[in-house]
């Protein structure tokens, strides 16, 4: 029979639900149910450092003396987790001189010994733009260990461009207070949950210059058989107002769901259920988000039932609220906004920077190359931020008397074919592509409006850019979702001052002055080309120019940049409230200044070692360090293709996304090593588009050497960076495949079948040699769900 164990009747196995909700516990409704819980740690003897204060100077979380506030959250002491479900027990302020957190320097936490399914911490670092990571060590009661990466971007970042599970609206300084977000994370790490756990190795974080790691929190998963760790109500949506409602099953415990799989459905109060959820495989150590459809609106006490097709059980639970709402401007509203499932599926984009930054063109060559795209500020002379020499490479090209808008009269799109560029992106595999509409110097690729005539509709091209783009792409390649990057501040705009600032207190710091650039030679103002008086600029330029690309333009992604002072707000709630009028499903990045609105983090040149739950997306050139065009790159320092899959195949495997620059000549000619790089990973992104695109993450691991994983609810998939050697694939992880699946190469071979073999706690392929040698880049074997047992 289908079931939930290989066993074949019904006494053999045991779905066990349960519930995080901040009330309280939900009763099974079968007496026989096992109920999984979180197991706070109590960690009040470890804490040596104060991270929350209640004025200026009374805690000191970091080396400057600086503190959190005290947080409005867990004042009971216990805090649920918005993502997880997760119950931790949360010191949040206690008192002026008790300390509230674990500064990590290595101290071992014991714990009640006992098998766990998962750890999961609260966690931050302390120095601003320092992400900093270490590994955890786990250790069971028969002496064996794990260990995970213990990782976190800083308490806070100028900018605004992280987000963390708990936000906190400033934080105090030695001697004042500062009006910027501060954060804590939440991260979890799969445990071997057949061994009971002994304790917890905290890493030893202790340089103040390059940042620690504070724990405020830990709390373990315990459960048996199948469970609901939470059931999370999203603002998502399928078509005719089904609203999304996420639950998260795990597997503690021995024998993997399979066969028929699992229905997941939700009832109760006068909801209807509409689009059951559906689990065909999950195997021991497994954890899962299943997406559930329902309509109506609910405060009553709701029902969460699985059903395998001849057994199945039901739990209630309260403290939940579903329904689909309005956004407004409040916090908590928009901070329930996330990445629509359509962005999370699309996986690789192209960015594009485009400009008349592309008529210098310049950045210098690695080691000392900048971004090319920064040529007016970096010449504006900042010498201690100038290590790649801007100001003398203006003064010998151009001359002194030369201005930076002099470049408008060359940048002159001649040769810019926007249906070539769409099939390119189609040819390299994206999903998306998210042009640059208006970088810092303020020259916008699109139509204005009365906001300013500083753009490509009055100078240089006289076309709007962004509308040939946007409609070769409706012609031509209408799969493509389109996204419009755009910078809210300008460096120049005389209209920015009220909102001028330095990111850092330092001559190098980059910086958004808001005043009339000087030419570094002659000592005279440079012009604002097109500038149109204002009475506010957030009111009158930065808000109209983004309703412009969101109605105007319909953009997909509103993909900001450099978000100090802001209005996203009042638009962000408009803007998603006329989408969902629409039945479209628009995101926005981490960069608009306002954390609570942030759907995906955008690291710049960086990738993980673990999975990150919360959605992000790495955005970098394939010039070795530059978005714009730079002529001083050498053709061989392009990202080749086989580096282009190997970044994409591993951060698809840690829940990212791929935006991979490119930058146009000023006559709007591609370099030829970016197109033939692209259109060569193409092939294989193409051939291997079932492994990689709407696919998630495995929360067991995400890689091991060189093994990547990616999976659906159908297939498994495993990812080789590395050539199998001797004609044989060695797995040192618990694939969830069972006896009757198929297991074939992706790509290659014709779909033919594959011997494999389970061996110790991995598996054994055999790969013909006729496979290893068709294969480039990377080598991919899926495990196809067919066992019936």
């Amino acid at each position: 029979m289908p079931s939930i164990s290989k066993m074949g009747h019904i006494k053999a196995w045991c779905i066990v639900l349960a519930v995080n909700a901040a009330a309280s516990l939900a009763t099974p409704v079968r007496p026989r149910a096992l109920v999984s819980k979180s197991t706070p740690i109590d960690l009040t003897a470890y804490f040596n450092n104060k991270a929350f204060g209640t004025y200026p100077g009374e805690a000191a979380f970091d080396p400057l003396n600086q503190s959190y506030p005290a947080p409005g959250v867990a004042l009971n002491g216990s805090y649920s987790s918005t993502q997880t479900g997760i119950i931790y027990d949360f010191p949040g302020y206690r008192g002026p001189r008790k300390p509230d957190n674990v500064l990590c320097t290595g101290q071992v936490i014991d714990v009640p010994e006992r098998n766990y399914f998962s750890a999961s911490i609260l966690v931050a670092s302390d120095v601003e733009l320092e992400t900093v990571s270490d590994n955890l060590t786990f250790t069971y009661h028969d002496n064996t260990t794990s260990t995970s990466e213990l990782r976190s971007e800083p308490w806070f970042a100028f900018l605004t461009i992280n987000r963390g599970e708990i936000i906190l609206p400033y934080r105090y300084t030695s001697n004042d207070t500062n009006f910027n977000t501060t954060h804590i994370y939440e991260y979890s790490y799969a445990l071997q949950s057949d061994k009971a756990l002994a304790s917890i190795s905290l890493p030893t974080t202790t340089n103040t210059t390059t940042g620690r790691l504070h724990v405020f929190a830990v709390s373990l998963w315990e459960g048996s058989g199948v469970s609901v760790q939470s059931v999370r109500p999203t603002q998502k949506w399928i078509g005719n107002g089904t609203q999304i409602v996420e639950v998260t099953v795990n597997n503690a415990g021995t024998e993997c769901v399979s066969g028929a799989g699992l229905n997941i459905t939700l009832s109760g109060g006068n909801i209807t259920a509409a689009n059951p959820g559906f689990l065909k495989r999950l195997c021991p150590g497994d954890q899962k988000r299943v997406n559930v459809g329902i309509k109506g609106v609910s405060k009553s006490p709701v029902s969460v039932t699985l059903n395998d097709g001849s057994l199945q059980q039901s739990q209630s639970f309260h403290g939940l609220e579903l329904g689909l709402s309005a956004w407004s401007t409040d916090l908590d509203s928009l901070a329930q906004h996330e990445a629509p499932d359509w962005y999370d599926g699309a996986k690789f984009g192209i960015f594009i920077h485009w400009g008349p930054y592309a008529v210098p063109g310049w950045g210098n060559s690695t080691p000392h190359e900048s971004y090319a795209e920064w040529f007016w500020w970096y010449t504006t002379h900042h010498p201690e931020a100038d290590a790649s020499d801007f100001y003398d490479y203006r003064l010998r090209t151009f001359g002194p008397d030369w201005n930076y808008d002099d470049s408008f009269v060359n940048y002159t799109a001649s040769k810019f074919d926007p249906k070539a560029w769409v099939d390119l992106f189609a040819d390299a595999g994206a999903k998306y592509f998210v042009f640059t509409t208006k970088h810092h110097d303020g020259f916008a690729n699109f139509d204005t409006g009365v906001t300013s005539n500083r753009s490509s509709i009055h100078y240089g091209p006289k076309r709007d850019i962004l509308g040939e783009l946007f409609d070769a792409a409706a012609e031509h390649q209408p799969s493509l979702r389109r996204g419009t990057y755009f910078s809210l501040p300008e460096w120049f705009n005389p209209d920015f001052g009220p909102y001028g600032f330095s990111q850092l207190a330092t001559d190098s710091s980059t910086s958004w002055p808001g005043m009339l650039a000087t030419n570094p030679y002659t000592g005279l103002d440079e012009p604002y080309t097109g500038h149109v008086p204002v009475n506010d600029f957030i009111a009158d330029v930065m808000v109209p120019q983004m309703e412009i690309l969101a109605y105007n333009y319909s953009t997909d992604i509103m993909w900001c940049d450099c978000g100090a002072a802001n209005g996203t707000a009042d638009f962000a709630a408009d803007w998603w409230n006329k989408a969902r009028a629409q039945d479209r499903q628009v995101t926005m990045n981490s960069r608009c200044g306002l954390a609570h609105t942030a759907d995906f983090d955008t690291p710049e040149y960086a990738t993980f070692s673990t999975v990150q739950a919360r959605k992000w997306e790495s955005n970098q050139g394939m010039d070795p360090y530059s978005y714009g065009y730079n002529r001083a790159t050498s053709p061989s320092a392009y990202m080749n293709a086989s580096t282009i899959v190997y970044d994409l195949v591993d951060m698809v495997s840690k829940n990212g996304n791929f935006l991979l620059d490119i930058g146009p000549r000023a006559d709007g000619s591609l370099v030829k090593e970016e197109e033939d790089n692209l259109r060569e990973a193409g092939k294989w992104i193409n051939t291997h588009a079932e492994a990689i695109f709407n696919t998630t993450y495995w929360f067991i691991t995400p890689e091991s050497g060189s093994l990547r994983f990616t999976q659906t609810n159908d297939a498994f998939y495993i990812l080789s960076l590395e050539k199998p050697m001797n004609g044989t694939l060695v797995i040192d992880a618990p694939i969830p495949i069972l006896e009757g699946d198929e297991l074939s190469a992706v790509g290659v071979g014709n779909g033919t079948s594959l011997t494999w073999e389970k061996v110790a706690d991995g598996l054994r392929i055999d790969v013909p040699q006729s496979i290893i040698k068709e294969e480039e880049y990377c080598w991919v074997f899926k495990v196809e769900y067919r066992s019936l047992s």
